[in-house]
């Protein structure tokens, strides 16, 4: 018979864990916070300007047993990033889980993309993976463990359906994970991987008319909750490493 111990962290894998999810206080991004909750991670719900939002899953999480907070940070920004990481060591602990989540996805008419647009899409779908991951890694490698987690998109692979800005940023992602992927594998217990959605039932999806599930063979949207399964299989798998996770109706086959 298990013991009780055993038997909760049979249930609970990430009991212990501390998880970061940026950008949590929707789509995406809220859906694995929930999910991470649910095997036991302590989670930092970050948000930018939804706070209400934030603090309402936070709320949800603690109402059934778990341990959440939400915290505050632009991740683009490095000092904000310091910041974020000092009010986590102080309120709940070293983090060893990070989703690289948070981001943007203006739409553009091709001709009216500026420098500006490029660069905003750069900095905050990119850059923020950098500066979260580099704050991450001095925790990660003193414990032995992590698992980075960095959102990507059916885009970095075909281009997708907002433009070259958002498609670059994204493949970005991928040789991110990658080059993270290789250099940590020596410490053992460190993994980094990426998720590579396509056309996610969000606001994004459901506030554009433009956008057809036609496109995708399985004919529908996808699910938040679906990216969230893969999260927590990357999450609480140590072999998975420098992968990307394609969740995507099949839109792009590998």
């Amino acid at each position: 018979m298990l013991s009780s111990r055993t038997s909760i962290v049979k249930d609970q894998p990430l009991l212990d864990k501390i998880a970061l999810v940026t950008g949590a206080s929707r789509g995406i991004g809220q859906e694995i916070a929930l999910r991470l909750a649910s095997a036991g991670a302590t989670v930092v719900v970050n948000y930018k300007s939804s706070r209400q939002e934030a603090e309402s899953i936070a709320s949800r999480i603690t109402a059934t047993g778990g341990q959440a907070l939400a915290l505050r940070a632009d991740v683009s920004d490095e000092t904000d990033v310091r910041n974020l990481f000092d009010q986590i060591s102080d309120q709940a602990g070293p983090v060893t889980i990070l989703v690289n989540n948070a981001g943007i996805n203006p739409t553009r008419p091709l001709l009216d993309l500026t420098l500006a647009d490029f660069q905003q899409s750069l900095t905050v779908n990119l850059t923020s993976a950098f500066l979260t991951t580099q704050a991450a890694l001095p925790a990660m490698i003193e414990q032995r463990f992590g698992r980075i987690i960095n959102i990507s998109s059916v885009a970095a692979q075909l281009g997708g359906v907002v433009g070259p800005h958002y498609a670059a940023a994204k493949a970005g992602m991928l040789g991110l994970t990658h080059a993270y992927a290789g250099m940590l594998a020596q410490y053992g217990g460190i993994t980094a991987n990426a998720i590579a959605p396509a056309l996610i039932e969000t606001d994004m999806i459901r506030n554009n008319p433009a956008i057809k599930p036609t496109i995708i063979p399985l004919g529908r949207f996808g699910q938040p909750e679906e990216i969230a399964d893969v999260a927590l299989l990357l999450a609480t798998n140590g072999y998975i490493n420098g992968q990307t996770i394609n969740v995507n109706g099949g839109w792009y086959m590998s």
